[in-house]
């Protein structure tokens, strides 16, 4: 049994110590998840990549029969409930799948929007009748599913949509009117999760919509920048009549329950991109092996080695980061359970409690993934321009990832907004808190202790890290109050800071429980990439710091503060290039992403 008061909710690894004993690492798979990984990638290797082109050009029904052999294969049911067909594999195990698959191009955002925001609104808000209905063919890939939320003036304000449902006079249906967009899948779904207000209720419901009813109008593709394969319409219901039974959840619940679908659906996000990033590190490492330029292989120059080494080290923390808080989310799941609540609304509370990461990974992940992308396309150079390779797809694809499931500017202002009302609610003072570090410094404060071994030393650092962030935090809720919310520049500062400080502290914890399993040599190379990582965060940390306290904060204090500030990002220095090129050597050698 666990222990809840073991296990960190969102937001307080900012105030409280990890043991990396307690952590989950990539490195622990069992072999019924590496099995689960390998029929993802073979799944993509025989059914995917070959039709890449056909895919984009969106040949009719490909697609469609995609999701359907997927689902024959029983890739569609992993978080799906067993009594409907399903698996129910662990977030753990339905992360990592999401991870697989994300290197499937436009097929990858097919497969995560069937299985997440498609059918889990069905699994965690059916009733019985509903799911006995739905699921099993979603899980058998017989349904597709869709979800439609998004309206023309109703984007990042979800709540502003103007769908209307209105109840029949019989009370047998609801009749369904309302225009929704950008809808992935809509192409091609059968089942559709739509949103609307009943009569004039001031926020939504949730509806299971058929598309084959009558007054359900699917437009024709939109044309796009990238995911070309992708299905994306618009959606007009017309007078739909609804089935009263039809409604999911309770009357005026739909917001919540698409807000804790985006919860899923960020935090799955930072997952998905993984797939991705690997595939593109292993194309880029691929071509420095074998294009020659002033008589030797372009992987032998240091600045191709810099990029390679980059593109390691930012999908490796995020790595580190999706599958700490995955394996959070699993403890708090399973507490919930114990302590006599239903599995579904144990897994809605448990993905609801890490909000916060979640918003934070959905920007980590979906910026490293554009900074991996970006730099395949460099080390290509001209042939990473040509259509010719999968450059230019991987390029193009990966940018709709910082407007997906809120675009990143909506989420590094949650990161911060919840991060200052959960201390609020909490109980910590974060006011007060921020006020010590003003007012009083320990010598150990900025000093790392004699004798501290290679943990300790980076422990101190993380530590100093979020001091920062507090004082921040702390500092803007004095002397904002609550008109913090208008600062948004200062807010997205402090989020970039907080989440820095929770993938450096990941990627720590990852490598402290590697130091039990690797050998000497392995380790040296891991300990690499966080030295790398902690050494940026630090320029970084203090650049958003300074930024946001000289935006805000004047005379004698801000002096203070940026004195606060500079201790607080010291670390000691050490050689990047050397480190950078000796991650490099290894995945050159290897020929493949192989961290």
């Amino acid at each position: 049994m666990i222990e809840e008061s073991k296990i960190l909710k969102g937001g307080e690894f900012l105030i409280k110590e990890t043991d990396a004993r307690d952590v989950f690492i990539p490195e622990e798979f069992d072999d019924e998840q590496k099995m689960i990984v390998q029929t993802c990638e073979d799944f993509l290797e025989t059914e995917v990549f070959p039709i890449l082109d056909r895919i984009d050009a969106q040949e009719k029904g490909l697609m469609r029969s995609l999701i359907q052999k997927a689902g024959e294969l029983g890739l569609l049911g992993i978080s799906v409930p067993e009594a409907y067909e399903g698996f129910e594999q662990s977030f753990i195990t339905s992360m990592l799948a999401s991870a697989a698959m994300g290197a499937g191009y436009s097929f990858s955002v097919a497969y995560s929007a069937h299985t997440g925001i498609g059918t889990l609104p069905i699994v965690y808000y059916g009733n019985d009748e509903q799911k006995q209905k739905y699921l099993p063919k979603l899980a058998m890939g017989e349904l597709a599913a869709a979800y439609c939320l998004t309206e023309p003036n109703a984007g990042s304000d979800a709540n502003a949509g103007k769908s209307r449902a209105v109840l029949s006079e019989d009370g047998q249906h609801y009749i369904l009117n309302g225009q929704k967009m950008w809808i992935t899948n809509g192409g091609f779904a059968d089942v559709m999760t739509v949103f609307a207000k009943i009569d004039y209720d001031r926020v939504h419901s949730a509806f299971i919509v058929e598309s084959a009813w009558n007054g359900v109008v699917i437009n024709p593709e939109e044309k796009k920048m990238g995911i070309k394969g992708s299905s994306t319409v618009q959606v007009f219901f017309n007078d739909v009549k609804v089935p009263a039974g039809n409604l999911l959840g309770k009357r005026g619940e739909g917001f919540r329950i698409a807000l804790n679908i985006l919860h899923m659906g960020r935090i799955k996000l930072g997952g998905t991109v993984l797939g991705a990033a690997k595939r593109a590190i292993t194309q880029s490492v691929n071509y420095a092996n074998e294009r020659k330029q002033f008589g030797q292989f372009i992987s032998q120059f240091g600045a191709i080695k810099h990029k390679l080494a980059e593109q390691v080290i930012k999908t490796w923390v995020t790595e580190s980061a999706v599958y700490r808080v995955s394996k959070n989310i699993d403890d708090l799941i399973n507490v919930f359970i114990e302590q006599g609540i239903p599995k579904t609304k144990a897994t809605i509370d448990g993905i609801a409690a890490y909000a916060i990461e979640a918003a934070a990974l959905k920007v980590f992940g979906s910026e490293s993934l554009d900074f991996v992308v970006d730099e395949y396309v460099q080390i290509l150079g001209g042939m990473g321009f040509s259509a010719e390779t999968n450059a230019d797809r991987a390029y193009r694809d990966s940018r709709i990832n910082r407007i997906f499931e809120g675009t990143n500017e909506i989420n590094r202002l949650l990161v911060t907004d919840t991060t200052i009302k959960k201390a609020l609610k909490t109980g910590f003072d974060v006011v007060r808190y921020a006020s010590s570090i003003v007012k009083y410094m320990d010598q150990t404060d900025g000093e790392l202790p004699e004798g501290s071994g290679y943990f300790d030393e980076k422990r101190f650092y993380v530590k100093n890290f979020k001091k920062i962030a507090l004082l921040l935090i702390g500092t803007l809720s004095d002397k904002m109050e609550r008109n913090f919310l208008s600062e948004q520049e200062i807010l997205m500062n402090i989020s970039d800071v907080i989440m820095m400080i929770y993938g450096a502290e990941s990627a720590m914890l990852r490598v402290e429980k590697l130091s039990g399993i690797k050998n000497a040599n392995e380790l040296d190379l891991i300990k690499d990439i966080l030295d790398v990582y902690v050494y940026d965060c630090a320029c970084n940390i203090n650049k958003c710091a300074k930024e946001a306290i000289n935006s805000f904060i004047s005379g004698e204090e801000q002096a203070i503060m940026l004195e606060r500030i500079q201790v607080f990002t010291e670390v000691n220095p050490i050689n990047t290039k050397e480190a950078r090129r000796r991650i490099a050597d290894r995945m050159i050698d290897e020929n493949n992403y192989c961290f």
